[in-house]
């Protein structure tokens, strides 16, 4: 018996690491199919789409559902990624021109800038996720992940722990961005992320819950 679930464990995990590897290609390749910057954003979508099916224990075929929902996804990718990426760009360059200078106004700026770099990286953990989950106005999803990161920090702290240790090991082996570092951080994140909103949307249905309940004992002891 314990040598069968040995067995078993085994197999799922190496499974899985295929997937994860099969998933990294993937992406790599979508997103040069879109010249990069214009294929990241679908090639993320795709990928955190497949990552919640699996999750849900949907053994939906890799290669044909990463093409479907990549292109079916292309438009609302970009126009969510695009603002991101520019974002990102923004703070990288002033950074990047604040912290070279010595006075006590730049080092302040270069500081916010670094903080407000920080709170970018947690909510762009949410966006593709909550993308996957949620059907919202495009907007929405912006805003609602950068919510979320700021009410939910335990979660935000993890999924930042998760992007920092895979942004080391893939410095330190730099071999495996090409097979690993992206799925591995696709995956990992993507599955923390259906694990928070499922904790979320439980804990809202509850509130709602009691609050009905609440409101039904109230009727009932205005009409007695």
């Amino acid at each position: 018996m314990l040598s069968g679930t040995f067995s078993a464990r085994a197999y799922a995990f190496f499974d899985t690491l295929l997937w994860i590897a099969c998933l990294n290609l993937l992406w790599v390749a979508f997103t040069l199919l879109g010249l990069g910057v214009l294929g990241a954003g679908p090639s993320t979508a795709a990928a955190q789409i497949l990552v919640r099916k699996r999750a849900r224990g949907d053994a939906a075929p890799l290669m044909r559902g990463f093409a479907a929902e990549y292109f079916r996804n292309f438009g609302k990718a970009n126009v969510l990624a695009l603002p991101v990426l520019g974002v990102a760009v923004a703070l990288s360059m002033n950074w990047n021109y604040f912290s070279g200078a010595a006075d006590l106004f730049s080092q302040f700026m270069a500081a916010g800038i670094f903080v407000a770099a920080i709170f970018l990286a947690g909510a762009t953990c949410y966006v593709f996720p909550m993308y996957a989950r949620y059907e919202l106005p495009l907007a929405q999803y912006l805003l609602m992940s950068s919510r979320f990161a700021v009410r939910h920090l335990a979660g935000t702290v993890i999924l930042l722990f998760v992007s920092a240790a895979v942004v080391y090991s893939s410095s330190a082996v730099p071999g495996l961005i090409p097979f690993f570092s992206i799925g591995a951080w696709l995956f990992i994140t993507g599955w923390l992320c259906d694990r928070f909103f499922t904790a979320n949307d439980e804990s809202v249905a509850a509130a709602e819950s009691v609050s009905a309940g609440g409101n039904r004992a109230l009727h009932g002891a205005a009409a007695a």
